[in-house]
């Protein structure tokens, strides 16, 4: 099993980022999926989530109308677009496969001026 977010950077309050999240190893089509992010000495907070069927399920309240998650069951990959970005949204962005306890590396994402 092997996850793989990129797509992370600075960028500017209000701006926007679209991560990645390029998985193998396992039947990606037939699994839930979910972005979590993390601050330093913080817990890991999920984020996002959407069904196999690419059913958007969670939404943490801070990013509702901001943060949209999609998925490519050909491509197998997990999308988190993020739009009009908050410094408070810097983070260590994680990709999870919850069924399997599958993490990927991160990738960071600084809001800042």
């Amino acid at each position: 099993v092997h996850l793989v977010e990129s797509g992370g950077g600075l960028v500017q309050p209000g701006g926007s980022l679209r991560l990645s999240c390029a998985a193998s190893g396992f039947a990606f089509s037939s699994h839930t999926m979910r972005w979590y992010r993390q601050v330093p000495g913080n817990e890991r907070e999920l984020v996002k989530a959407i069904s196999s069927q690419g059913i958007d399920t969670y939404s943490e309240v801070s990013v509702e109308g901001r943060f949209a998650i999609s998925r490519d069951n050909v491509e197998n990959k997990v999308y988190l677009q993020m739009t009009d970005l908050k410094p408070e949204d810097t983070a260590t962005y994680y990709c999870n496969a919850p069924r399997l306890g599958a993490w990927g590396q991160g990738t960071q994402v600084t809001v800042s001026s």
